[in-house]
């Protein structure tokens, strides 16, 4: 090969098919600028500019001595241009995968409080339908974490008329649970309760 500054494209691509790591350099040395140019214009970001030609610039190295280069500047720019195309097309697949993640998150985080609202109403139903001194004992149970006896005291009834009264109230909801159990699992949901 010549000096470096006459080289021709021809005799570049020439060299590049031979391995020649002088004649790829000449290559990058005459184009890198005008190919980051191009990229530059299309995706508005320095970085992934830098990143698509130097993956250019890669290829054509990997592929040296199989590719097909009839002129060396509209290869090129047709390279930048596929390249530009296809990180469009990921970034936009990209956006729309996390959009969709977003949306299923969203969805996925309102089910479960729907669900979970649908069976607080369900419950309260049915403890609201318990005769008064069941119901009482339930909630004095359930909701301010009384024991037995501490129940047994505040009513004024005996241990084992409480421990009647929950549970009938807890067999009171579990014939109402079966009734809505295919809707929706309630394992989970159901443990603060029992």
């Amino acid at each position: 090969m010549r000096s470096e500054t006459i080289y021709t494209d021809a005799e570049l691509v020439d060299g590049l098919r031979e391995g020649s790591e002088k004649a790829f350099e000449e290559i990058f040395n005459r184009y890198w600028k005008v190919l980051y140019g191009i990229a530059l214009s299309h995706t508005m970001e320095e970085q992934t500019a830098k990143e698509l030609v130097q993956e250019i610039f890669i290829s054509l190295w990997e592929r040296r001595s199989s590719v097909i280069i009839q002129s060396l500047k509209p290869y090129l720019a047709k390279s930048v241009k596929f390249a530009i195309f296809n990180f469009q097309v990921k970034n936009d697949r990209q956006k729309e995968l996390l959009n969709s993640n977003y949306l299923a998150a969203k969805s996925f985080m309102e089910e479960p409080t729907i669900y979970s609202k649908f069976l607080e109403e369900q419950l309260n139903g049915v403890i609201d339908r318990l005769p008064e001194k069941c119901r009482l004992a339930f909630r004095y149970s359930r909701e301010e974490g009384l024991t037995a006896s501490e129940i047994s005291e505040r009513m004024g009834i005996s241990i084992k008329t409480v421990e009647g009264h929950l549970t009938k109230a807890l067999k009171a909801i579990r014939l109402s649970l079966n009734d809505i159990s295919g809707l929706f699992s309630i394992s989970g949901i159901l443990l603060k309760f029992f």
